[in-house]
């Protein structure tokens, strides 16, 4: 016989809920809204002009080589971030699981940068790569390489990307570990009795058991490259050089805030939530489909 949870009292659910819907509809619906009503006007920077111009400023936007650049830009370091960011949580949360003594201790320093915010993991990266005064980059010129991402636009890329990456692994570990601890040991018990390789056990058993863990990181990672890497970029970067490393989310954070072009920042930002929504559906209806629950 199944048990169910019956509330006597009716408003109990509501109020329950009351707390996240508040927080949905202040946070999300309320900007949201807003956005999508500034994108369809015109106004000077002190707000005294209010024009409807409907489409136009989706118009500009979308007819703006540097928006299509920085379209391009966003989804290769989407992409990077991603690989970068599950890759080695992988890597890690299996070394992890067959660690006997001292398992706690490994877990807790592999999930403590997913404490730091995005800002400060962006400025400890820029000072360990810095020209000047960095350690790592240091090391570079000893090799011979020239880094200098305050110049070099690629350097500024990939140091950014290494940054979001890294603050991203320990959310990846943490999903990745609880993955592997739900897998039954029978089958990989089986496996090994069968003459079965640790190489072959993970491709054959543990990986496409893990599927739908990675699925759902895999979109987590896409929508955190494009939203919530703004504070590594605005840290390390601010967009430069040359607007090298400058995504969609911080051409929508300078159009608005620095340009002062406030409809034009609208319209990107209602762009950019439709991209993501896409994106999330295409991978939902395409890449589920390798998914095994």
């Amino acid at each position: 016989m199944q048990r169910r949870v019956v509330f006597n009292d009716k408003l109990l659910p509501y109020l329950l809920l009351a707390p996240q819907l508040a927080v949905t509809l202040v946070f999300f619906f309320w900007p949201a809204g807003q956005a999508i009503q500034m994108s369809v006007l015109s106004q000077d920077p002190f707000g005294q002009s209010v024009t409807f111009v409907g489409l136009e400023n989706f118009r500009e936007v979308l007819a703006d080589p540097d928006y299509v650049a920085s379209f391009w830009r966003t989804l290769f370091f989407s992409a990077m971030v991603a690989v970068l960011a599950l890759v080695p949580a992988l890597v890690f949360a299996v070394m992890a699981e067959r660690v006997i003594r001292g398992a706690g201790f490994y877990r807790t320093i592999l999930v403590l940068p997913y404490a730091i915010a995005p800002a400060v993991a962006g400025v400890l990266w820029l000072f360990m790569f810095s020209p000047s005064v960095g350690i790592v980059a240091y090391w570079l010129k000893k090799l011979g390489v020239d880094w200098n991402p305050k110049l070099d636009g690629t350097d500024a890329m990939a140091l950014v990307i290494l940054a979001a990456a890294w603050k991203q692994i320990s959310y990846n570990f943490l999903f990745f570990l609880a993955g592997l601890q739900s897998i039954p040991r029978a089958l990989l018990e089986a496996a090994s009795i069968d003459g079965a390789s640790e190489w072959k056990k993970f491709w054959t058993i543990t990986f496409p058991l893990l599927s739908p863990t990675t699925f759902f990181l895999l979109v987590v990672n896409i929508v955190y490259a494009f939203f919530d890497t703004f504070g590594i970029i605005d840290a390390v970067t601010s967009g430069g050089p040359a607007k090298a490393t400058e995504v969609l989310v911080y051409k929508v954070y300078y159009d608005g805030v620095h340009a002062l072009n406030l409809g034009s920042s609208s319209a990107q930002s209602v762009i950019l939530m439709a991209i993501v929504i896409v994106l999330t559906a295409i991978q939902f209806r395409y890449v589920e489909r390798k998914v095994h629950y």
